[in-house]
């Protein structure tokens, strides 16, 4: 950690998650697994088991996991996150998105492609439906269109059949369609 991050944990402006993020964005990743545990069990004990913050953690956590290789460990936290989130906000909020997309990559690292799918789209579904509501793209909606286009792929369908269904999703949400 470099002396910046350490003199603003220390004085309280970073809280332990915040500092564990820091740690897991400079690839200090050892270093970041005891400080996100340790953020997840204070919001739990602060907000409850069933809060949008622990969800956020959860997530958090999950994340470091998968990006260590703990794919198996990562996944129940996930599942958490979601069902966290979509108790607190609904089934069609960007958050919930966020949350179906992770855990929708997570099935695909693991090749369970044709689980992963549903989620996909769904996650897609969500933020082009934010779009049309809002008049303004969703900042994730070309990641979640890239991240559906792979695993399309991946399924076996051919480019032009995944850019065709991302193109389908679109119309149905009278989201303008991309020349190619």
């Amino acid at each position: 950690m470099d002396m910046l991050g350490g003199l603003l944990w220390a004085k309280g402006v970073w809280g332990d998650s915040d500092l564990a993020q820091l740690l897991k964005d400079t690839n200090q990743l050892s270093e970041a697994g005891p400080l996100m545990r340790r953020a997840l069990a204070i919001d739990e004990a602060s907000y409850g088991p069933d809060h949008p913050e622990v969800a956020t953690d959860l997530n958090n956590l999950a994340l470091l996991l998968r990006a260590t290789n703990r794919l198996s460990e990562a996944e129940p936290l996930m599942r958490r996150a979601l069902a966290i989130d979509e108790a607190s906000y609904g089934r069609d909020h960007p958050d919930v998105a966020r949350d179906l997309n992770n855990l929708a990559l997570l099935l695909k690292a693991t090749n369970r492609l044709s689980e992963a799918e549903p989620l996909m789209r769904r996650a897609l579904a969500i933020v082009l439906a934010f779009t049309r509501a809002t008049g303004h793209e969703h900042p994730h909606l070309r990641v979640f269109s890239s991240n559906f286009i792979d695993l399309l792929q991946q399924l076996g369908h051919s480019e032009a059949e995944a850019e065709a269904q991302l193109n389908a999703l679109k119309a149905r949400f009278g989201i303008a369609v991309e020349a190619s």
